[in-house]
């Protein structure tokens, strides 16, 4: 495949009545926090909440009368589904989209409400792909691929433009990747327009696999099921043909995160950004955030790439995310049975303002010795520093913690 600046400017030309062109936002937090001057791409506010309509919107404005008439069907975890499905309808052509069964009920929702015929199969999104292949040959229906496809590629390389517009400054970009299409033509278009530009991949480390690729020269597939905060960019089996083509090429760096800290990133986003990213959209940050050695320059991009997120989805993120700052703790304290224990720690606790969300007491614990008690805390805390605190005044007292 083979993508160029003039077919991602001419990509621009044809989607412009259809999208928004997002804000490009200076965050002052995050650029005290990681020493670079940090600007927020907040694609979460594009249609349909997520970059993927640019794509999806250009590669069916490309479509002939005969595949129009004849209908689409595409593969998605949840995003280039709802472009998919928008895109489609706006311009009168039938969409199919089929969907791995575990994915967030409300992208489902939403793709069916953009006027989509939503089929779910298989617990992957390999798994849906390769059904979407089958039923498009039985059919004739053309398959809008999520990445490996030249329109594709070029709708998504209309928000490299975009970036350097905003900020033209710009010493690195930094770009969640799964498949690689995103993150392919954000590269292409910056790189065209200044070469010098680092564009550095983020991918979560429970889904390593084009990360495994571009570092290792492993070309690996992942079999077991998977469980991820960034479902949108989940894929097994990395693409061969996106890594020859265009991240070998235009990609400087590609690193990885942990769970917490997608969650860490997505609590940020919505503290001080005041934008609700779902994690996928959050893994660039998050890379970005957790100090992983990368050379930003002095000023960076962060693409925050989504905002579909099941509110079921996002609490236990948030929660999650809270415990890894040391904002939210618990405390499993064994004292001795008598009257007044509780009391001291509730003193103790009050005293170094924390507030007290759950308490718990176990008197028949197989750890717990004659005339002991174990009580149970959550607790509400500033940082991990204060939480040792509280730990330190707890154990001043006797108290096994």
């Amino acid at each position: 495949m083979k993508v160029t600046l003039e077919d991602i400017q001419t990509a621009r030309k044809a989607i412009s009545d259809n999208i928004n062109i997002t804000v490009c936002d200076y965050s002052r937090s995050a650029s005290a926090l990681v020493g670079t001057e940090v600007f927020f791409k907040l694609e979460n506010t594009q249609r349909t909440g997520s970059f993927k309509i640019r794509g999806a919107m250009n590669k069916i404005l490309s479509l002939t009368e005969a595949e129009k008439k004849c209908g689409v069907i595409a593969c998605s975890a949840g995003n280039h589904a709802q472009g998919v499905a928008l895109s489609s309808t706006i311009h009168g052509v039938h969409s199919t989209i089929v969907m791995p069964v575990n994915a967030p009920l409300s992208k489902v929702e939403a793709t069916k409400n953009y006027g989509a015929t939503v089929i779910l199969h298989g617990t992957s999104f390999d798994e849906a792909k390769y059904y979407a292949i089958q039923i498009a040959q039985e059919k004739g229906y053309t398959f809008v691929h999520p990445y490996e496809d030249e329109k594709v590629i070029a709708g998504q390389g209309t928000i490299g433009l975009e970036i350097l517009e905003q900020v033209p400054h710009l010493s690195s970009i930094v770009v969640p990747i799964g498949g690689g299409g995103l993150i392919s033509g954000i590269a292409i278009a910056a790189k065209s327009i200044n070469p010098k530009i680092r564009i550095i991949g983020a991918q979560t480390e429970s889904v390593s696999t084009m990360y495994q690729l571009f570092k290792n020269h492993k070309y690996e597939t992942i079999r077991q099921p998977i469980s991820t905060l960034a479902d949108g960019i989940a894929i097994k089996k990395p693409s061969q043909m996106m890594f020859d083509d265009f991240i070998s090429k235009y990609v400087d760096d590609v690193v990885t995160v942990t769970e917490s800290e997608i969650a860490e990133a997505m609590v940020f986003l919505l503290e001080r950004v005041k934008t609700v990213a779902e994690g996928s959209g959050a893994v660039a940050l998050a890379a970005v955030l957790s100090n992983k050695n990368l050379d930003l320059g002095k000023t960076t991009c962060v693409l925050v790439c989504g905002g579909n997120v099941d509110l079921n989805m996002i609490s236990g993120a948030i929660q999650h995310g809270q415990i890894s700052r040391g904002r939210l703790c618990e405390l499993s304290v064994i004292v001795p049975d008598i009257p007044g224990s509780l009391s001291r720690l509730t003193q103790i606790l009050a005293d170094h303002r924390a507030n007290i969300l759950e308490v718990h007491h176990d008197r028949i614990g197989t750890d717990l010795g004659m005339k002991q008690t174990k009580i149970d805390f959550v607790i509400e805390t500033i940082n991990h520093k204060h939480i040792e605190e509280i730990r330190q005044a707890i154990q001043k007292t006797g108290a096994q913690v």
